[in-house]
Order: structure tokens, then C-alpha cells, then sequence
């Protein structure tokens, strides 16, 4: 086996440095040390090259190149909210999904919005050697969360919310674009008195919505005082909570505009209790697209995003990172539509089962 062909031995392969494994294969010496170094931004068929030239010429790090050709765990994290939110239930099974069909698992957690969860549950994902992590949860405060991720050289995706100014991938909606069109139809019932009911603030997406239910109404010569703009958890409790909230400061306003769908239905379920028809009585609105009928008698008005999509494109995205696929962050605004149901006062008749479709993706 010639030197220039076959694996080097003895004192002369203590000098093989990166600056060869570069020269055999026609790369940088910055590409083969991104490659050794386990970082991303190398393409996957590279990648295999550099490290077969690693072992081949026995590069003094050829056994970290055997190390990383099998280190992958083809497990990939992800990080939900609350998995008891039917739109996270249903992310976590469109992410699931799309992994194991390309030979991957998922361990899945939950944060119920707490930080000192996800900073643990982080950690331990990265722990455990998850090849990356899609993240639903990430608020303007979890800066420490990215940093232990690239530390790490965990490439990571974030959905539906993102931390703003962050440098990364993301998969979502036009929340703010989403929050105008529905106002839009709910003003043009001729509600004058309105309440908006949103998740928390330091969600990218809550604070998107509420900002476009406020400057809808506010274009047409609508204020919504700040008793009205209600912050909440992102559960049929909140729901349930904000409205007792509004009961209690005196009658209610025409027309309640929430945030999210379970926000929604725990709204609709104190109305129904207090006697109070939606849509007759009170129009409410909800937001995500997943409860096609609250009952018999009703069908909730709100905007229906592409979950599975999302999560699928998510995933998608993940596995480009973990393969070793760089260039500039992507971000991927999915389609919504707005679907027309009783509880905002329209009629049986106008109820559209497909939906008006009011967006198109952005990229």
C-alpha cells in the first residue's frame, strides 16, 4: 500500500494534519475542520468524503471521522408548550409522523411556559445526543436555551413562535396578517364594543395576533381600552378565566376575539352557563382551526392554520440541518384561511365547510 494511496503508518502519519486530508480531497482546511469538529454547514456527501479521506490517509483525528460517521442518534427533540392543547397534540403527531419516515424518533416535552423546564428539558435532550430540536416554545428571555444549543452544535428549528432578531430557521404563520382578516369580518358584523383574549405576550405569536386585532379595529375608528385586551394562558382554563374576568368589570362587549381555539372554547363554555348565546348574544372568534363544531347548534368562526404542514415542514427543515445542509436561516410562512362558522353571528347558511382562503405562503 503506497503512501499516497492507502492509510500512512508509523512516524509519518503523526504528520498527516488537515491541511492534507484538504489537499486529497480539493477542499479548505476550514471545511475539513467545520467536518472533524462535527459542526454544520457542510453538505452530507462532503461531509462522507472528508471523513474517508481522514481515515484513509490515518489522520491523527481518524478516529474521531469513524466516531462521527456513527455518532448519529437519528433521534430528534421536540419541545411543546402543553401537549394537552390539541393544536400542540396534533403538531407532536404531524412532527412524529414525518420523523419516522425517515428512520427517526422523538423525544417530546413540555414547558406549560415555564423557562426552568425547557432550560432542563434542553439540557437533557442534548445530554441524550438528540441530532436536533424543533422548538414551539421560545420566548424573548431564552437566550441562554439558543446559546447551550450552538455550544452544542445542535441545529434547531423553531415553530409557530420565534424569538424576533434571532438568526435561525423558521416554520409559521403571518399571525399578524391572520389576526386583521378575522377582526375584518367580525367589524363587519357592526360590533362596536370589543374585547380581544390572547396567549401570552412574550409569545411571538400572541403578541402578533393581539397587535392585529387591535390595528384592524383601530383603521376602522376602534380603540380597544386595556381592560379589554386580556393576556392569558393558552388553555380552556385561560379562556374560562378571562371571561369571568370581563363578566366581573360589567356587561359584556359585542364581540370577543380570542387568540387561539381552546382560549375560545373555554370562553364559549362560561357563556353557556351564564345563559348567554354566542353568536346571538355575544360573538366570539377563535384562532387555529381545530374544533370544527363546539355543539350541535354552533360552529366556531376562526383561522385555520395548516398544522400537519407546518409540522412536516418543520421537520423537513430539521433534517437538512442535522444532514449537514447550510446556507442563510429560512423562514416559511405557511397559508391560513378563515373559516366562517355561527359563533360570530353568521348565519347557518353562509358557513363555508372549505373556507375562504385569504393567504398564500411567503418565503
Amino acid at each position: 500500500m503506497t503512501a499516497t494511496s492507502g492509510k500512512k503508518a508509523g512516524i509519518r502519519a503523526l504528520r498527516v494534519s488537515a491541511a492534507d486530508v484538504a489537499r486529497h480531497v480539493g477542499v479548505s482546511r476550514a471545511t475539513v475542520s467545520y467536518v472533524m469538529n462535527g459542526r454544520p454547514g457542510v453538505s452530507s456527501e462532503m461531509r462522507e468524503r472528508v471523513l474517508a479521506a481522514a481515515e484513509e490517509l490515518g489522520h491523527t483525528s481518524s478516529s474521531r471521522a469513524a466516531q462521527l460517521r456513527s455518532q448519529r442518534t437519528r433521534v430528534i427533540g421536540l419541545v411543546l408548550t402543553d401537549i394537552a392543547n390539541p393544536f400542540y397534540t396534533e403538531i407532536a403527531a404531524g412532527v412524529i409522523d414525518a420523523a419516522r419516515e425517515q428512520g427517526y424518533e422523538v423525544f417530546v416535552a413540555h414547558t406549560q411556559e415555564s423557562p426552568d423546564v425547557l432550560a432542563c428539558v434542553v439540557d437533557a435532550m442534548i445530554a441524550r445526543g438528540v441530532d436536533g430540536i424543533v422548538l414551539t416554545v421560545l420566548h424573548p428571555e431564552d437566550g441562554e436555551v439558543i446559546r447551550a444549543l450552538r455550544k452544542a452544535h445542535v441545529p434547531f428549528v423553531q415553530l409557530s413562535r420565534r424569538i424576533p432578531q434571532l438568526d435561525a430557521d423558521w416554520v409559521g404563520l403571518d399571525d399578524h396578517h391572520a389576526a386583521i382578516t378575522v377582526m375584518d369580518h367580525v367589524l363587519d358584523h357592526g360590533y362596536q364594543q370589543i374585547a380581544t383574549i390572547v396567549g401570552p405576550r412574550s409569545s411571538s405569536a400572541s403578541a402578533a395576533r393581539e397587535l392585529g386585532f387591535v390595528a384592524a379595529a383601530r383603521a376602522r375608528g376602534i380603540e380597544i381600552p386595556p381592560r379589554r385586551r386580556i393576556s392569558t394562558y393558552l388553555s380552556e382554563d385561560g379562556g374560562r378565566r378571562a371571561v369571568e374576568r370581563l363578566l366581573a368589570d360589567g356587561p359584556l362587549p359585542d364581540a370577543l376575539v380570542c387568540g387561539s381555539d381552546a382560549i375560545a372554547v373555554g370562553v364559549l363554555e362560561v357563556l353557556r352557563v351564564q345563559g348567554v348565546q354566542a353568536g346571538d348574544d355575544v360573538a366570539v372568534t377563535g384562532f387555529d382551526g381545530l374544533y370544527p363544531g363546539v355543539s350541535l347548534l354552533s360552529i366556531i368562526t376562526t383561522i385555520n392554520q395548516p398544522r400537519r404542514q407546518m409540522a412536516r415542514t418543520s421537520f423537513d427543515l430539521l433534517a437538512r440541518r442535522i444532514e449537514g445542509f447550510g446556507g442563510a436561516p429560512q423562514i416559511i410562512t405557511c397559508p391560513h384561511f378563515l373559516r366562517i362558522g355561527t359563533t360570530c353571528g353568521c348565519p347557518d347558511s353562509s358557513v363555508a365547510p372549505s373556507g375562504l382562503e385569504l393567504a398564500s405562503p411567503r418565503h
